[in-house]
């Protein structure tokens, strides 16, 4: 049997079924039922009337002339979020999920100028307003894929966007990114948004915004709320995969911004206070413990973009800075700061380093420039025997892990007191004024290798071989047997 023929038998024993159905029921219907159906057709039909009208009445919108609709969507936009929009593309009307129109390449204009670029914008109209077009409610904008340019001039258009009304309509951004310009209309970063969303919250009677973010490949979400009748802005930042959280408050009255922030970083508390004048952003920052302990000044200026921060603290803990999982460590590993644009100075003093009794009086220096990373001139005390400077260093990151390259260069103060600390022979007491060696360390590993040691300006072979296979590890520093051997050995190649 062929398949025609197959096919053909199927629908046939189909159509027996039916049939056969249809006759068993209708045989059993009787006057009365009858006149039941019928009464029920009645209501049946006044149902499908209804939803004809209903219908009908959802597909108004499409009988309007487009530019009469583009004209009144355009002065709701602008009135509710003080936003002028231009339509590019013609407007489509759609009835599901909602009411609402959608427009291609659309954009925002601000001061004469194109300030975003949309793909695609769905605005959302109420249903008690479709009938007549001067009654259009927006309640809901979706923006989808835009491109914001942003710079020095219109930095706070977001926020700006705060002061309007979203008791009755809510404003969203879903894909799109911020470009963020200088003076010279260079690109400094790009913000990615992933969800941003305006809305209105009757519990706390104030607007809020709500982003989930991407900067430098480094997620971040930010909570806006704004207090227009106390010109306050709280904001809160979180930075989930370094454990940072930044809560914020920032008091716009005056021509000169101030505001205050606490940073809990770690379990670890600190505050911030700052004052912004045009260009200019100056902050102090301390440590909420104690604040003689740990303070902080920094300037940025946006125009040009320069940036500067000085701390000065009796004591550091080096390793909050440049651990494992500190901070800084986890943001120079996700690359962030590898911009040419970036111009980035920070000075720190400390007058001890936290669980080391012997270096004293650091005083570490980072730079970022074009795109580099280093710490050049920082210094730091062995005791009172010997300075010990950072010359040549570059800070980079290789499969996923920080090193750090560079040169140092070690002043003698005191090489009697070394050679007692030692525990040197006398007959290698050889008087040393300066030693210089390259080296490599790793930040993960804690391992640090020295190669090309010169002493008081001459290479000597023979401590270089004794060099040649040596790794400086974190447990055998701690070990004071394993370093002073290490270190007589090479005192003794140098003697001869």
């Amino acid at each position: 049997m062929t398949k025609s023929n197959s096919l053909v038998k199927n629908f046939k024993n189909i159509n027996k079924s039916i049939n056969s159905l249809l006759e068993r029921n209708l045989n059993k219907l009787k006057f009365d039922n009858l006149k039941i159906i019928a009464s029920n057709n009645k209501i049946i039909l006044t149902f499908v009337a209804l939803f004809i009208l209903f219908v009908s009445y959802l597909l108004v919108p499409t009988f309007h002339k487009q530019i009469d609709i583009s004209k009144e969507l355009k002065n709701e936009l602008l009135s509710k979020f003080n936003l002028d929009f231009t339509f590019n593309q013609k407007l489509d009307y759609n009835l599901l999920p909602r009411p609402h129109f959608i427009s291609k390449k659309s954009s925002i204009i601000k001061n004469e100028e194109n300030i975003a670029e949309i793909t695609q914008i769905k605005i959302y109209v109420s249903l008690d307003s479709l009938f007549l077009i001067k009654n259009f409610n927006v309640n809901e904008v979706i923006l989808e894929s835009a491109n914001f340019e942003l710079n020095n001039k219109n930095y706070n258009f977001f926020t700006n966007i705060l002061n309007n009304d979203f008791s009755n309509a809510d404003l969203k951004i879903k894909n799109s990114n911020i470009f963020f310009r200088n003076s010279k209309n260079e690109v400094l970063f790009i913000n990615k948004l992933n969800n941003l969303k305006y809305y209105y919250d009757p519990k706390e009677s104030k607007n809020i915004l709500l982003s989930e973010n991407e900067i430098f490949n480094t997620p971040y979400s930010l909570e806006v709320k704004n207090h227009e009748k106390e010109k306050k802005l709280y904001t809160k930042l979180n930075m989930n995969f370094i454990k940072l959280q930044v809560e914020n408050i920032y008091e716009y009255k005056n021509n000169i911004k101030s505001g205050s922030a606490t940073l809990l970083f770690n379990k670890i508390k600190s505050s911030t206070n700052y004052k912004i004048n045009q260009n200019l952003f100056e902050f102090n920052y301390f440590d909420d413990s104690d604040k003689k302990k740990f303070l902080y000044n920094g300037k940025f200026n946006l125009k040009p973009f320069y940036s500067s921060l000085k701390g000065d603290a009796k004591e550091i803990n080096v390793s909050y800075l440049f651990g494992t999982n500190a901070i800084i460590a986890e943001l120079l590993k996700t690359e962030i700061f590898n911009n040419k644009n970036l111009d980035f100075r920070l000075n720190i003093n400390a007058n001890r380093i936290k669980n080391s009794r012997n270096f004293i009086n650091l005083s570490l220096k980072s730079k970022i420039q074009d795109g580099l990373i280093d710490i050049d001139d920082t210094r730091v005390e062995w005791k009172d025997n010997s300075i010990i400077t950072l010359i040549n260093t570059l800070i980079f990151v290789k499969d996923g892990k920080l090193f750090l390259d560079g040169k140092s260069k070690i002043n003698i103060t005191n090489v009697k007191n070394i050679y007692k600390f030692l525990l040197t022979p006398k007959n290698f007491r050889k008087k040393i004024k300066t030693i210089d060696f390259s080296f490599s360390y790793s930040f993960d590993e804690k391992v640090i290798v020295l190669r090309d040691i010169m002493i008081d300006g001459k290479y000597n072979q023979e401590v270089n071989k004794q060099l040649n296979n040596i790794y400086f590890r974190e447990s055998n520093l701690q070990n004071k047997i394993y370093f002073k051997n290490m270190v007589n050995n090479i005192i003794k190649a140098y003697s001869g």
